[in-house]
């Protein structure tokens, strides 16, 4: 990241062109040559600086202001590129662009003129930081414009005003809840509401003539903090009442990070806080500070190399065959009636896909679909759905126990109990009644695709698609690919999970895919750590410092402990079958135990790890856990093994797959840990964490090489890492330098 130039002679040679009309109106239209999308890169602070020294020079001739953008949307935010570049030796580079940023927003913002806002399009980032900048913000209302500030969810925060604007305009509370530090994407009616914008408009026409007429109103227009006696709304921190809330935010980031090192919440908090105890120059200084520190810290690096780079490869279609036309699906048939299924038909029927629904009998397809009626229930009351488009959504599924009535279905996915014998049955029927260009898929966790499309007679277009639950909140679905899917199958599953609005993710095919078997290694690892024994209650705390969304026992009893026996019967029936060597895993014994001899299930059978109440409520952990299925007593582990166990046995894992050629992407690898089975987001996924952690991946090697003496050879570097570290590579194409200082766990 370079700092910009001072100032530039010629505002329109850059990405800022100047028009003044007759009526003295300056109209700054952001327009970044060559780009799909505004950025705030160097080029573009060096030209709004100009802007600001041209406005100064020929104040006496401008009556107002106008910003707006000649892109589809506003502008998209800061150059994720230059960001990620930056390490800890630049610190002094970004600290000065993000100053001549603000600088130059002031300089504006202060010249006693009226600034509006037209916002004609998406403003994220630091998009909303310019239109916070300007005194008066007209918002064009569309059903993919989207306000807000989702720097948190990057591992940053907002670097060009953000925090010290939002605080002021909303107060520290408010800011902080529904701004700062979840990162919501706000509708233009919901930033109405909580007050980010003033009006929102339907059309060009009256967002330009609304600018205007605002500006005719006040004439001599400045920012409320800017006005003599303002206070912040709710107080400072020396408020009483304020003081009295504060507390609960620190012990919500405590709850939400459970230890994790996600430094971005840390940072906004105290960047609020402290920037509401000085003056407005004083807490663009504090935010400045906090930003530095987490633009140059291996976090954020992590954080945007997945949550941006890899997504965008990842929904771009990087793994969709090329040259295959592009497909969009209008009636999909679903096979299974269960939780499953139902919200297969629901994300389906609510992207406008008509549904049948097929299950062995009409009262089971009529519930099915009442689960679906009860998700869109549930958006009306929360306003996110009206009653007229529930009902159409509804009336796109349709529930029945005919399977003939799968006829004319260009889709047919099988979601019916994970039980080979049945898939076939099932399979070898929806093939009977549907066309002879129906895609054909299953909805597996485990099960190889390969056994399964011995029951059809067009493997070509045959195919996993495993959707996640609950299915309407999980936005990944595992594309696994036989060893006999055509192309043609691949691309128009891939389309349907686009259109569906999911993120697909491809792999190949063999035993639990790709995120089945690797959250198996995490699962397995906790149960080990019991059976040492390691107090279950430093099992649970060991993940979530990790920053694991859920504890390795309370996940375990969610899923149920004949799961886990389950697949791993089926493995090993497979392995004998060709004639491989079955290793047991150090868990086995102990989940043997749970179920047979102490007949805890899960919470499904009301005891499990945890003790659960008559309402099914989780009631705190087993409290004979400990002694009963640790037979040489209690020991204590440092902390650091514990949490590092769980991210190495699923990273390491993870590279086991791409040696076996399950996965063949990166970024599949980091997006699907990620958004299917809740690695933890600090990391960027299973393979970004070891291209991040300290010492790079001979860092990673060294440390894996530890575990593996202490607690057994499932830690031995993998011969891919142990080649990829003797080069000197990383995973996948990285776009920064590695930071070895930034602690992995803290």
């Amino acid at each position: 990241m370079t700092a910009p130039a001072a100032s530039a002679a010629d505002p329109d040679a850059g990405p800022i062109h100047w028009h003044r009309g007759a009526d003295g109106i300056v109209t700054l239209t952001m327009d970044a040559p060559g780009r799909t999308a505004n950025t705030m890169d160097a080029a573009f602070v060096t030209a709004l600086t100009a802007a600001a020294d041209r406005l100064e020079g020929e104040r006496d001739t401008v009556r107002g202001i106008i910003v707006t953008s000649a892109k589809e949307t506003f502008f998209a935010g800061g150059d994720l590129d230059e960001l990620i570049a930056a390490g800890p030796e630049d610190a002094r580079q970004v600290f000065d662009f993000a100053t001549a940023l603000k600088r130059a927003l002031r300089r504006i913002e202060t010249l006693g003129v009226p600034v509006v806002a037209a916002v004609n399009g998406t403003a994220l980032g630091g998009g909303l930081e310019l239109a916070l900048a300007c005194h008066h913000r007209i918002v064009l209302d569309g059903p993919d414009t989207r306000l807000g500030l989702p720097e948190v969810t990057l591992g940053l925060l907002p670097g060009g005003g953000g925090v010290a604007r939002t605080v002021r305009l909303l107060g520290i509370a408010d800011a902080l809840r529904h701004v700062l530090l979840e990162g919501t994407r706000h509708t233009p009616s919901r930033a109405l509401e909580l007050g980010l914008v003033h009006q929102v408009v339907t059309s060009p026409e009256e967002m330009l003539g609304a600018a205007r007429a605002h500006i005719d109103a006040h004439p001599a227009s400045r920012q409320p903090w800017d006005e003599e006696g303002y206070r912040i709304p709710g107080g400072t921190p020396a408020t009483r009442s304020l003081a009295a809330v504060l507390p609960s935010f620190a012990a919500h980031l405590v709850r939400r990070t459970g230890g994790a090192p996600l430094p971005a919440p840390r940072n906004i908090l105290a960047a609020a806080v402290e920037g509401a105890q000085v003056d407005f120059e004083g807490a663009q200084l504090i935010e400045s500070r906090y930003f530095t520190e987490l633009v140059v810290g291996q976090t954020s690096k992590n954080m945007t190399q997945a949550f941006f780079f890899d997504l965008r490869t990842v929904n771009a279609g990087a793994a969709r065959p090329e040259g295959e036309p592009a497909h969009r699906v209008r009636r999909v048939g679903v096979v299974g009636a269960g939780m499953m299924g139902a919200g297969i038909a629901h994300v389906c029927a609510r992207a406008g896909i008509d549904v049948v629904l097929q299950d062995v009998s009409r009262e089971a397809a009529l519930r099915g679909r009442a689960h679906a009626e009860r998700l869109v229930a549930a958006s009306v009351a929360r306003g996110r759905m009206t009653e007229a488009e529930a009902a159409a959504l509804t009336a796109r599924i349709t529930a029945t126990d005919t399977i003939e009535d799968l006829a004319g279905c260009e889709v047919v996915v099988e979601a019916v109990f994970e039980d080979t014998a049945l898939k076939h049955q099932v399979l070898a029927a929806v093939e009977r009644v549907v066309g002879e260009s129906a895609l054909l898929c299953t909805n597996t966790s485990t099960l190889p695709v390969g056994g399964l499309a011995e029951a059809v007679g067009r493997p070509e277009d045959f195919l996993g698609l495993h959707f996640f639950s609950p299915v309407h909140r999980m936005p990944l679905v595992e594309i696994v690919r036989g060893a006999r899917t055509g192309d043609r199958a691949l691309a128009r599953a891939f389309d349907l999970v686009r259109q569906i609005g999911r993120t697909p993710i491809v792999v190949n095919d063999g035993r639990g895919f790709f995120t089945s078997r690797v959250i198996a290694r995490f699962l397995q690892e906790g149960v080990a750590m019991v059976g040492e024994g390691v107090a279950p209650s430093s099992v649970e705390q060991a993940a979530a410092r990790a920053g694991y969304p859920t504890g390795v026992l309370a996940l375990l009893d969610e899923l149920t402990l004949t799961l886990p026996r389950r697949v791993r019967a089926e493995d090993r029936a497979a392995a004998s079958a060709a004639g491989e060597e079955w290793v047991p895993h150090p868990a086995d014994a102990l989940l043997d135990r749970m179920v047979e001899e102490y007949g805890r299930t899960g919470r499904a059978g009301g005891a499990g790890f945890y003790e659960y109440g008559e309402d099914g409520a989780r009631a705190g952990l087993w409290p004979e856990l400990g002694e009963r299925l640790a037979p040489g007593g209690r020991v204590e582990l440092p902390m650091a093994d514990l949490t590092e166990r769980l991210l190495f046995v699923e990273a390491l894992d993870s590279i086991r797959l791409l040696e076996e050629g399950v996965l063949t992407s990166v970024a599949d690898a980091n997006v699907g840990s990620l958004l299917g089975i809740g690695f933890p987001p600090w990391t960027g996924g299973v393979l970004q964490y070891v291209n991040g952690y300290p010492g790079g991946l001979d860092g990673f090697v060294a440390r894996a090489r530890e575990l593996a003496d202490r607690y057994g050879p499932r830690f031995a570097p993998p011969a891919l890492l142990l080649a990829k570290a003797a080069a000197g590579e990383l995973f996948g194409e990285v776009r920064y330098r590695p930071a070895p200082e930034v602690p992995a766990v803290v």
